[in-house]
């Protein structure tokens, strides 16, 4: 399998995963979500290397990649693109720590240095204090500062053995920017009933738009300076869909959404918006299939030389977006549909973002569109 086909594969592994654990977060979290599903999947992607038996089976049922060596692969093409993108500011990093003493296996080492790109630092997590700071402090330097704290000193103990981690950083101005001036104070609508006031951001412009009946939602993307990656903006047409819209998105080819996005003229009104989520991933990761590792029957052999079992105590990923007139920031770590007609809204198009709606950052340069980030906004200004 050539590196281009083993990236595409990735892709769109990772978009059918991004679907489901999306869905399994968003039944458990009414309010406001943010998480890098390219982050978690990239994480994942690298404990698979080292997975043996039925083990190996759960990463490739659940990820969707039925091998290893496609992962290793595809990521490799996706690292060094990601991380020569112009005109923003976009880093993929992975990292590997180690317990000192041990040593990892030749396979496991070559996959995750070479193809992953990651260096791989020995580390006494005995000093948990210590280690903790260390694994942080990486963390902070990837993400500009915005990521702090990923790893709490109780997380790291003696036992363990290895902490695989992955960072993404992202901030990009708007091709076209917001003015200032016309932010103003304006409700969001809840639900139906209720409303808090936040700050509107307001302009009128040619962007690819679209309202889908299939969705019962309105669709805009933004771009930015590099017209590769844009903000995908879902609005539910009544201010009380948000949980049907997102059922739905789970049963639509979204691809083939974007591709057939008109360039049309549109008032926009959107709201600023700040997030900040800390997810343990253990129940969501269980729920769509990899419960296993987490229990003393997880096989992950192919890691370490030494013959102690292996298991994941824990995958946590921290995530932070903020949204205003420039553009955006983002960050986070972490340890085929027939369309129909749409629905005619007259000449004079308006998109006003001033109920629940999702968004999505996506990098649009590759075979299939690479969800960098994706979540909900239930309220701007929790």
């Amino acid at each position: 399998m050539s590196e281009k086909t083993a990236e595409l594969e990735v892709l769109d592994s990772s978009s059918q995963f991004t679907t489901n654990l999306y869905n399994v977060l968003a039944e458990t979290s009414p309010g406001n979500i943010i998480f890098s599903p390219i982050s978690v999947h990239a994480v994942l992607s690298m404990a698979y290397q080292g997975a043996q038996g039925t083990t190996a089976q759960k990463f490739a049922s659940t990820l969707k990649i039925p091998e290893a060596k496609v992962a290793r692969d595809g990521y490799n093409v996706i690292m060094n693109h990601l991380n020569s993108i112009p005109n923003v500011t976009l880093l993929m990093a992975n990292k590997v720590y180690l317990m000192e003493s041990h040593t990892l296996l030749p396979d496991f080492s070559d996959a995750v240095t070479k193809n992953f790109i990651s260096e791989v630092q020995l580390l006494n997590f005995g000093a948990n204090e210590a280690a903790a700071v260390t694994i942080n402090s990486w963390v902070e330097e990837k993400t500009n500062e915005k990521i702090k704290d990923l790893v709490k000193k109780q997380d790291l103990s003696e036992s363990t053995r290895l902490v695989l981690v992955n960072a993404i950083y992202f901030k990009g101005n708007w091709m076209h920017k917001f003015n200032k001036e016309a932010t103003t104070m304006e409700p969001f609508y809840l639900n139906d009933k209720d409303s808090v006031d936040v700050q509107m951001m307001h302009m009128k412009r040619k962007f690819h738009y679209k309202a889908v009946k299939e969705l019962e939602a309105e669709i805009l993307e933004i771009p930015y300076t590099n017209d590769n990656l844009s903000m995908v903006i879902i609005l539910p047409f009544k201010r009380d869909q948000i949980l049907e819209l997102e059922k739905k998105l789970a049963t639509v080819n979204f691809t083939e959404i974007i591709n057939k996005l008109w360039n049309i003229e549109v008032t926009v009104a959107l709201p600023r918006f700040k997030i900040e989520q800390t997810i343990d991933l253990q129940d969501s990761l269980t729920k769509v299939g990899l419960g296993e590792i987490f229990t003393p029957a997880a096989n992950f052999s192919g890691m370490i030389t030494s013959k102690e079992p292996l298991y994941v105590s824990k995958v946590i990923q921290k995530a932070f977006i903020e949204v205003n007139e420039e553009g955006a920031e983002a960050a986070a770590a972490t340890v085929m549909m027939i369309m129909t007609e749409s629905l005619v809204r007259g000449p004079d198009i308006s998109f006003t973002a001033d109920h629940p709606f999702v968004f999505m950052l996506l990098e649009k340069s590759t075979p299939k569109p690479n969800i960098l980030f994706t979540g909900k906004i239930t309220n701007p200004q929790p």
